[in-house]
């Protein structure tokens, strides 16, 4: 299928067709089936902090809620929830947190040596934007995955969702760069359905994604937590306004995996609690091959409210592991073995 220009990509985006969409997102399965083979992934999901400094105007752990009940996981209760991973068959643990001044350089170091000391989980790191001398830090520990969506290609969009405050935060595309230079497996990617972004820049987005080159690309809808300043603003408020709905978001999955061949792309979170019954299995038959169980205890996990009602929240971990192994291979796919490393980088390695 030919995406080599962004007008192909457009008209995939704007396409309402059922019977075409049926027909295209069976072309970016075979595709993912052809390039990524049937193994589906699993990542195990730490939320170790929900202290944030950031004011997204989207989300729950924006430092200005003042109602939302604070944590951050001990090294131990961190390493205790790998030993869970491990147990449970993940190649990978993926540490996520707000934007944390208390995860300084040196106890990041110390948490990473002793997940890869005692369990050789590969770790991702999933921390906001770091310096240089943290990411480098962190690399040399043992990280060796980091995500970092962009959410919009947009400046002013971006701009307006994630305001700065004097002093705060880096560009993100230079983060990314700093990280392909300290030679992590580089994720990203974007929200689908922010107010006020637009066809062209959803497009502008998914072209982006091949420019970049990336390892692992996590696209879901944009789904605000009720006490931000976005809250229940509508998504079709003009007529080239994107819609957040679950359509999109598969139309978005399949074109991400046709313009990115070999990357890793999950079925999120944000796609399960809008279709609560089907949404991974759907993401995963449209292009996805990577999910992420939420290996958080449970009185941790209900605290980190990037918006309420996430899927998972309740499930113990037992419950979710097995839930999600049942559902791929109901679907005559295989869990995979291992990290699951980014094929993407092994074919930039090679050439």
């Amino acid at each position: 299928m030919d995406l080599s220009s962004r007008s192909k990509i457009l008209s995939w985006l704007r396409e309402e067709d059922s019977a075409k969409l049926e027909l295209f997102y069976d072309a970016a399965n075979r595709f993912r089936k052809k390039q990524v083979g049937d193994e589906v992934h699993l990542r195990g999901l730490i939320e170790f902090s929900n202290h944030c400094v950031c004011s997204c105007t989207y989300c729950g752990l924006r430092v200005e809620n003042r109602d939302l009940e604070r944590y951050r996981m001990t090294p131990e209760e961190i390493l205790s929830s790998a030993r869970n991973a491990k147990s449970a068959g993940y190649g990978t643990v993926v540490l996520q947190s707000g934007d944390d001044p208390r995860t300084t350089t040196d106890w990041m170091s110390n948490v990473i040596r002793n997940i890869r000391t005692e369990t050789g989980l590969a770790v991702t790191l999933s921390v906001g934007e770091r310096t240089r001398e943290d990411l480098a830090a962190w690399r040399e520990a043992g990280a060796e995955r980091y995500l970092l969506r962009f959410e919009t290609s947009n400046k002013a969009l971006f701009n307006r969702i994630h305001p700065r405050r004097p002093g705060q935060g880096r560009d993100r595309f230079e983060v990314l760069r700093d990280l392909r230079n300290l030679g992590y497996e580089v994720g990203s990617g974007v929200m689908i359905g922010i107010p006020g972004q637009t066809y062209e820049d959803l497009a502008q987005d998914i072209d982006l994604f091949r420019e970049l080159d990336l390892d692992m690309i996590g696209v879901g809808p944009w789904i605000s937590h009720p006490r931000a300043p976005l809250a229940n603003m509508p998504c079709a408020s003009k007529q080239d306004q994107v819609s957040n709905n679950e359509e999109m978001v598969y139309k978005v999955l399949a074109l991400t995996r046709l313009v990115c061949p070999l990357t890793n792309i999950p079925a999120t979170t944000g796609l399960a609690t809008i279709n609560r019954d089907s949404g991974r299995e759907l993401g995963l038959d449209r292009g996805a091959n990577v999910l992420m169980p939420n290996c958080t205890p449970l009185r941790f996990r209900r605290l980190y409210e990037i918006y309420p009602a996430k899927v998972c929240m309740d499930e113990t971990e037992d419950a979710c592991q097995s839930a999600m192994r049942d559902r791929v291979e109901a679907m005559g796919r295989t869990i995979g073995v291992g990290p699951g490393p980014s094929r993407n980088r092994e074919a930039r390695i090679r050439n």
